[in-house]
């Protein structure tokens, strides 16, 4: 079958516009029924012609209204077909989106709409109302439409810059925390995207694509790189489906699989575990219709029984959105190692270093953190182009001429690369990076905490969970009752993952000669703690909904 001229295909929109031509009656995306139920009555179906028309389309009112280089759109529009659809009409025009986790709080909100400087917020209808107290909340004059009000498209502020979209221009900005507070801005062009694409069709072995014959099924949001980047690119790029679901649902997971016609399934780690819980069933092997499966983060205990009684691979991999797929590592050929954390063997274009905490190289068989870089003139050869306002940020990150990741891993005798822990202070709880640093700053906002530090500990089903150490001014009394205020504080100002699943109230934390928490220790006496239950368990509070009051602590 003829392959797409990637010479042609210079931004994500053309790269569909490309596929379109080819595999033009081929469906592109499907949401299944249970899937779109909350605001349709049936599953929604485009081919990938259907696609291209609605995306010229929208294109029509956006640029009558001056949208085009140098501006961005902010998309909440959770994992419905319209994402796909405004995300590619507006990148055909030079526009970047900036992706909205509509489970964020309005502060969380409004931070991403003023740092990232919108011009426009497109919203489902549902979550309208909270878009606009956002921006008002960060104190913006930001227009906000339902996806279906283009009609009513104000003129965009500023006109936009001269010239047409190449493969530099910004595509996306993707939001990520990290070990500094507040997320940072990944400005991500389209050569990143294309990149992607271009990578997964090609990768072949125990990941193989036929063009024009895959049906991709995943539950990750549009507002990661793993959904916009990797699934929805990779099937761009060989005319394959995306069968998006609004997010995994554990009772009828395997019911999507099937009636979908899924033929490779994306995960995160915690979605083995929660199938495996489920009761065995005869039919529960899918060797004969999943290739594969793609994601990260599995329990290495889970890895082979899960193969084992579903029939299909986990092809486990690594990247962070810093390093796209450019810095991708992927352990899709044998020997896998299943149930050692092992992630593949880095790519012959892909240049690595594991390193001390001074900076040394490590010696062999020891572990160290990852750094990376491709080979050749351009070391970011598909990894972002950098923090938004945040040149520090980004000169730290990208030091010495590597990306320095964060993650320690070792490397095997065979070079396969294996995670061992997190160096800086995230915690990545069911696929969701948790900044340490910005639950303890909501934390500590309490004027009856004195010190708190907010360290990940291991979580059987979600990897791991939050867990706060607190140090209370001396006159507070602690109680179960304390530990419930300042769960409530930190429900209601961050998304719900971020709220700590455990607090322990201590008399003192180690600290070092400066002062500063030792963080290493704490993580260790955070275990110790939880294995004496000498802790609080919050777990069962943690919903996606939040409270509709808490009182301020």
């Amino acid at each position: 079958m003829e392959q797409i001229d990637d010479n042609l295909s210079i931004t994500a929109f053309a790269a569909f516009m490309a596929s379109a031509e080819r595999w033009s009656e081929h469906p592109f995306l499907h949401i299944p029924a249970t899937a779109a139920r909350a605001y349709s009555d049936s599953a929604v179906d485009l081919s990938y012609g259907q696609a291209q028309q609605q995306i010229l389309a929208l294109q029509t009112p956006y640029r009558s209204a001056g949208y085009g280089l140098g501006h961005r759109v902010a998309l909440l529009l959770e994992n419905r077909a319209e994402y796909f659809l405004h995300w590619f009409a507006l990148n055909g025009l030079g526009v970047s989106v900036v992706p909205i986790n509509g489970e964020m709080s309005c502060e969380e909100m409004a931070y991403l709409l003023q740092h990232s400087e919108s011009c426009l917020a497109i919203s489902v209808a549902e979550k309208k109302t909270a878009m606009q107290a956002a921006a008002a909340a960060a104190g913006l004059s930001l227009p906000v439409l339902v996806h279906s009000e283009l009609s009513r498209l104000p003129a965009p502020p500023q006109p936009a810059d001269a010239g047409e979209p190449d493969t530099q221009t910004e595509c996306a900005l993707l939001y990520t925390s990290g070990s500094t507070g507040k997320p940072k801005g990944c400005i991500l062009n389209n050569d990143y995207f294309l990149y992607a694409g271009r990578w997964y069709r090609d990768l072949g072995g125990l990941c193989a694509l036929e063009p024009g014959v895959e049906r991709l099924i995943t539950p990750l949001p549009m507002v990661h790189m793993n959904a916009m980047a990797a699934s929805t690119m990779g099937m761009v790029m060989t005319g394959g489906c995306v069968i998006q679901l609004d997010r995994f649902h554990p009772s009828s997971w395997w019911h999507s699989v099937r009636e979908s016609g899924a033929t490779v399934l994306h995960y995160l780690g915690v979605m083995p575990a929660m199938l495996l819980n489920a009761e065995e069933s005869t039919g529960d092997d899918f060797s004969g219709q999943i290739k594969f499966a793609f994601g990260a983060g599995v329990n290495p205990k889970h890895h082979a029984p899960f193969e084992v009684r579903f029939g299909f691979p986990l092809i486990e991999a690594w990247a962070m959105t810093e390093s796209g797929i450019g810095g991708a590592v992927i352990a899709n050929r044998e020997p896998r190692h299943v149930g050692s954390s092992c992630f593949g063997r880095p790519v012959d274009n892909l240049e690595y270093r594991l390193v001390d905490e001074a900076g040394n190289d490590v010696a062999a068989g020891e572990h160290g953190e990852l750094l990376i870089r491709a080979k050749g003139n351009n070391p970011w050869a598909g990894f972002f182009s950098g923090y938004l306002k945040n040149e520090a940020a980004t000169t730290e990150a990208l030091a010495d001429g590597w990306l320095h990741t964060g993650d320690v891993v070792r490397v095997g005798p065979d070079g396969a690369m294996h995670f061992v822990d997190r160096r800086k202070n995230v915690i990545r709880r069911s696929g969701e990076n948790i900044s340490a640093l910005e639950v303890e700053a909501t934390l500590s906002e309490c004027e009856l905490v004195d010190n708190v530090v907010v360290t990940p500990v291991p979580d059987e089903i979600r990897g791991d969970e939050v867990f706060a150490a607190v140090v209370l001014k001396t006159d507070c009394a602690q109680s179960p009752e304390l530990a419930d205020r300042l769960f409530d504080h930190c429900y209601r100002a961050l998304a719900y993952y971020k709220a700590p699943g455990y607090i322990t109230f201590v008399s003192a934390l180690p600290l070092t000669a400066s002062g500063k928490p030792q963080r290493g220790e704490i993580k260790k006496l955070a275990v110790t703690w939880l294995e004496q239950g000498d802790c609080i368990d919050l777990r069962s509070r943690k919903r996606k909904q939040h409270i509709a009051s808490a009182e301020t602590p």
